[in-house]
């Protein structure tokens, strides 16, 4: 573990990855002076007028990235669709590299991922590996590469249902009882902090999170499985950074961890103010070898996300927002995104408070009152 490093313009950190999470973990950095570098395929990305140095480039080439990366001291990602070749080859030429180009590649393909899990005995769906449509009733079926936000997945209950027509895995489907989270810090000495267990509650329309609230609702004897199998995860991996260990709770109170995600994560936006350290600060610290800092809450806390309305489009529109800062506990977080489109991500709102009713109660109040709309409607 380091014992000091050089902070400021001497350290030079790249981030592979303009969106919202680089743009939370530039602000995060900005504590330290630390130096960071964006790379995005997008001109008008939301990190482009937070860094130091933007380069728009595909994230995909190996070449551009390996060029983007060559001269700095350490790089990352905020997402994980980058060429693992050019992560690969900027390793081999001396650059700090975290999470680590093989741990990318085996989380950027379920099948994978999958496979890592029955190799180390880790509870996870039943599963096969299949390059064709599935022939067995009721299937969950997943791309192996390129899903994302809830892209990428399909609940086939007949064979009428549509589904991908790609190498996939098919899942023997889970009677979910709750979606948690659990995001866990390694650093490359080995020392690991782990995040309390995030509750999930997902928009049946959009598939995607709608809100969080923290701690979850679970047993402490259930919280405390939960923890330590996601750090069961990242020590298996041997794992340097933030990696968010998504989980399932059955009905019959069973444990499985159903996906990972190698950065810092969207279950992890309320620690910005529900916490000792923010999953963007710990971040920082682990792939640096610094101290982890206490990830511990220091309220309860929920997080809404602002996404665009189903028929939106054009420049945001957001509503309600002001009369939603004038509430006790409440702090926004807006992208910086340009456009909005039908469910994209624009921001999120934190809600902090003395108990976990009291936060559920004013997001789901928040919810009701807040929406994101376009300066024109398709």
């Amino acid at each position: 573990m380091r014992n000091d490093v050089a902070f400021g313009a001497e350290l030079r950190v790249g981030v592979l990855g303009g969106g919202q999470l680089g743009r939370m973990m530039i602000q995060a950095a900005a504590d330290w002076d630390l130096r960071v570098e964006v790379m995005d395929p997008a001109a008008d990305a939301p990190c482009r007028h937070l860094t130091h140095r933007f380069v728009q480039g595909d994230l995909q080439d190996a070449d551009a990235v390996f060029e983007f990366g060559k001269e700095l001291d350490v790089i990352t990602i905020e997402i994980e669709h980058v060429s693992v070749d050019g992560l690969r080859r900027l390793k081999a030429a001396g650059v700090e590299v975290h999470p680590d180009p093989e741990h990318l590649a085996t989380i950027q393909d379920k099948g994978l991922q999958k496979q890592f899990f029955a190799a180390h005995g880790i509870p996870s769906a039943p599963f096969t590996l299949s390059d064709a449509p599935p022939t067995a009733f009721p299937v969950v079926q997943k791309l192996r590469k390129g899903g994302y936000d809830g892209k990428g997945v399909a609940i086939l209950r007949t064979p009428d249902d549509a589904g991908f027509d790609a190498p996939c895995v098919l899942e023997q489907p889970v009677n979910i009882a709750k979606e948690l989270s659990v995001i866990v810090a390694r650093n490359p000495s080995g020392a690991t902090a782990t995040f309390p267990v995030v509750e999930a509650v997902f928009d049946p329309v959009a598939n995607l999170v709608d809100y969080l609230i923290a701690p979850a609702d679970v047993s402490p004897e259930t919280a405390k499985e939960a923890e330590a199998l996601a750090l069961r995860v990242a020590d298996a991996m041997g794992f340097t950074g933030l990696l968010a260990v998504e989980l399932f709770l059955d009905q019959e109170g069973a444990l499985w961890v159903n996906e990972l995600a190698p950065r810092t994560h969207n279950s992890g936006h309320h620690t910005i103010e529900a916490n000792h350290t923010s999953q963007f600060q710990q971040h920082l610290r682990a792939i640096l070898d610094l101290p982890l800092g206490d990830a511990s809450a220091r309220s309860a806390g929920a997080m809404l996300n602002l996404v665009g309305a189903a028929d939106a489009h054009g420049s945001p529109v957001y509503t309600g927002l002001g009369a939603a800062l004038g509430l006790p506990g409440v702090y926004a977080h807006i992208y910086g995104k340009t456009a909005v489109k039908p469910f994209r991500k624009m921001g999120h709102v934190t809600v902090t408070g003395a108990t976990v009713e009291a936060v559920k109660a004013r997001v789901l109040e928040l919810r009701d009152a807040l929406r994101v709309d376009g300066t024109r409607v398709s």
